[in-house]
């Protein structure tokens, strides 16, 4: 009886330690980036060939670099695709922002870009926090677009600046729908 106590003893004792060190073992954070935006908006996917994709720690450097050159360059950066424009309070991709997008898809298949910045942009009404926020699910939304139009997801980084870089400082209806955007900043 006393062996057979030892015996379950060190079972038990065995099975806690290998449980804790189970548990203790690194993990990765998993970012999603689902968006609250209807599915509804979402394009038809385009069949592509599938791109190359860079391994992580490039594909890391590359959007690293494009985000430090997209906050150097500013509002004023040209760029070689066009923007698109959102309607009040939405994130939602209209028909003519679609189109716009097809062209600039077409634009970084053919043109072999190493990183894209999709940079979301509001209007001055509303929180700092609230714009913060729609900005980025313009940009998230505009990238889901994009990937599904066959554009490669590693080579491509969102950030919003909400409010804080408007194309147009002025206080009437048509600055403020041109400040309400995301824009393109393409590192070939």
């Amino acid at each position: 009886m006393k062996k057979y106590l030892t015996w379950m003893v060190i079972f038990v004792l065995f099975t806690f330690v290998m449980t804790i060190f189970t548990g203790c073992a690194e993990k990765k954070s998993v970012v999603k980036s689902d968006s609250t935006q209807m599915q509804e908006t979402a394009p038809t996917p385009i069949p592509q060939e599938t791109a190359k994709k860079a391994s992580p720690t490039e594909a890391a450097k590359i959007k690293e670099s494009a985000v430090e050159q997209s906050s150097l360059m500013g509002a004023t950066a040209k760029s070689p695709v066009s923007d698109i424009n959102f309607d009040f309070d939405s994130s939602a991709i209209g028909p003519d922002a679609r189109k716009i997008l097809n062209v600039n898809a077409d634009f970084f298949s053919k043109n072999k870009v190493s990183a894209i910045v999709v940079e979301g942009h509001c209007d001055e009404r509303g929180t700092a926090e609230y714009n913060m926020a729609l900005g980025q699910r313009r940009a998230q939304e505009t990238k889901k677009y994009l990937v599904n139009l066959g554009i490669n997801e590693l080579k491509i980084t969102t950030i919003s600046y909400g409010a804080e870089r408007p194309l147009d400082t002025g206080n009437n209806e048509d600055a403020w729908a041109k400040n309400r955007r995301a824009h393109f900043v393409v590192t070939p």
